[in-house]
């Protein structure tokens, strides 16, 4: 007879996994039990959140963009090892320095980060006492240099450090607005319309030995942007992770001069007191981070890029079967969100519906479809469905529901 002692020591002495799968010891129970904890929870159903296919542009809003699979292996694959973290910023800041060309750069939390670490990074330099204390400086605030048309909601970044922001329009109110408080000089690449040029805002703000900064958080593709900025000789330089770079929606890149990144890194977590404190990256959205940018970078841009023409023309068929429907491919000249979407239209006297009403009705749907109303030269309101952001499998979704909503509507 085999008592309970007996089976315990000759399991002890032999291969554990081995002899339980060789003698066939797993019962159906425990298999069972390995099924519930592998078992996927949808946690939009059992918190009652509406999943949002996004037929628009990266809004943060709507969570960014969907991360690149490499970027989920990344989080997952160092999900279950700590790290010091002043060496895994280190370290993947100087691969990411690499990859982009200059000489330092840093993970953050978004692009907003990005604008105050490096504002910080401006003010203070690396003296402790002046990152200890902003923004509260003692004395005349810092100030920093906007074109007055690049002023944006954004900007709120700055004065956070507790700068000022002095407006000039045109290079020779730019020149003249330099002073022994001006610390830093903006430049908003997606700003409607520039008195001041890329080269000369650069220009001049050497000539004044002060660092210039560009905020072009939503400005790929194209790719040779990540590039661009670097080469007209800006000092620091900020996108968003978590936009079409399809990194974690809550990273960024702050990159340039590696004075100035290790004076951001400094006024950044996991210091326990600057300013940067509050806006910590967690190790897996580092490595994420990374993994992303060298997917990104890796990427076959063109070929993308026909993907997204491709994916318009398969909704353009579909819809155009509808009465007077037109479609149109439409690019966006950027900088930001500068990749193609399809413009619809049509006759409302033969499908009586609006483009809003197709737009409010498509949002409240289950899944919710996030779509956009834009007006042409004549005023007219049209459908924008944007394709760049939308999973493979819902291409033919979207322009089954478009379908479906203006097939109801037809006269």
């Amino acid at each position: 007879m085999i008592t309970r002692r007996k089976l315990l020591r000759q399991l002890s002495s032999t291969p554990v996994i081995g002899s339980l799968f060789g003698a066939g010891f797993w019962s159906s129970s425990l298999f069972k039990s390995a099924e519930v904890k592998t078992k996927t929870r949808n946690l939009f159903e059992e918190l009652g959140v509406t999943p949002v296919i996004n037929a628009s542009v990266t809004m943060t809003f709507l969570s960014g963009s969907l991360m690149r699979p490499e970027v989920m292996e990344a989080i997952n694959s160092t999900s279950h090892d700590f790290a010091n973290m002043h060496e895994l910023q280190d370290k993947v800041g100087e691969k990411i320095a690499e990859m982009l060309q200059v000489e330092g750069a840093m993970v953050t939390s978004g692009a907003a980060c990005a604008m105050v670490l490096g504002t910080a990074a401006a003010i203070t330099g690396t003296d402790p006492e002046k990152i200890k204390t902003i923004p509260n400086l003692p004395g005349p605030r810092p100030e920093v240099i906007m074109q007055k048309s690049h002023r944006y909601v954004f900007d709120q970044a700055i004065t956070t450090t507790g700068a000022r922001i002095v407006e000039v329009e045109g290079p020779e109110e730019m020149e003249k607005a330099f002073n022994e408080r001006t610390v830093m000089a903006l430049f908003f690449n997606a700003a409607g319309k520039s008195s001041i040029s890329h080269e000369q805002f650069v220009e001049i703000a050497k000539r004044h030995q002060v660092p210039s900064f560009i905020d072009a958080a939503a400005d790929v593709p194209p790719v040779e942007n990540l590039f661009k900025y670097q080469k007209i000789g800006f000092d620091l330089i900020t996108f968003s992770g978590g936009k079409m770079i399809r990194g974690p929606q809550s990273a960024g890149l702050l990159y340039g001069r590696k004075d100035l990144i290790e004076a951001a890194k400094l006024n950044h977590s996991p210091h326990e007191a600057p300013i940067g404190r509050p806006m910590k990256v967690n190790k897996e959205e580092i490595f994420g981070m990374y993994a992303a940018l060298k997917a990104y970078l890796e990427l076959d841009h063109e070929k993308e890029w026909q993907e997204w023409l491709d994916r318009i023309d398969r909704i353009k068929t579909q819809l155009e079967t509808v009465a007077s429907v037109q479609g149109e491919t439409n690019i966006n000249p950027g900088p930001a969100n500068a990749f193609p979407s399809l413009l619809l239209s049509w006759d409302q006297q033969k499908v009586r519906i609006t483009p809003r009403e197709v737009n409010k009705l498509l949002k409240d749907e289950n899944p919710s479809i996030v779509t956009n109303v834009r007006r042409n030269e004549d005023r007219q309101d049209l459908l924008s469905v944007g394709v760049v952001l939308l999973r493979p499998d819902q291409v033919d979704y979207v322009a089954d529901r478009i379908k479906s909503i203006l097939s109801k509507a037809e006269s």
